[in-house]
């Protein structure tokens, strides 16, 4: 986000650069038990996904959900409903920023990226 959006500094710093672009940042699950590191330890029942609905309508001109990775996506068209919503977002999957994702380049992730925010972001937000 740093390079996409100059999101820099502190936390609080970086988080109020990406409000003012407009872009939310919240992971699928609230919580999970994951022995390893690894995305594919994450013990399916365990996983308690992240209260999409709600904030979705709270935040009714969220238009995309990006996904950071394939696992994000699928964790996601899994878990979470969005029925009681009446304009449901597009959802993007998008390469996971991981560097142990190694079969796509950084310049291909970035550019990925870059288009996905800037499909989502008004103009005069850029």
């Amino acid at each position: 986000m740093r390079i996409l959006c100059g999101a820099e500094g502190s936390y609080r710093a970086r988080g109020e650069r990406l409000m003012d672009r407009g872009i939310a940042v919240w992971d699928v699950l609230a919580n999970s038990v994951r022995p390893g590191s690894m995305d594919a330890d994450i013990r399916i029942e365990t996983a308690k996904p992240n209260d999409f609905e709600r904030f979705l309508s709270t935040h009714d001109r969220i238009g995309l959900v990006c996904f950071n990775g394939k696992k994000a996506e699928q964790l996601f068209r899994r878990l979470v409903t969005l029925d009681g919503l009446t304009a449901k977002p597009q959802l993007v999957p998008l390469p996971s920023t991981s560097p142990a994702y190694a079969s796509l380049s950084f310049n291909k992730k970035l550019a990925a990226w870059r288009n996905a925010i800037a499909r989502a972001e008004p103009e005069e937000r850029r």
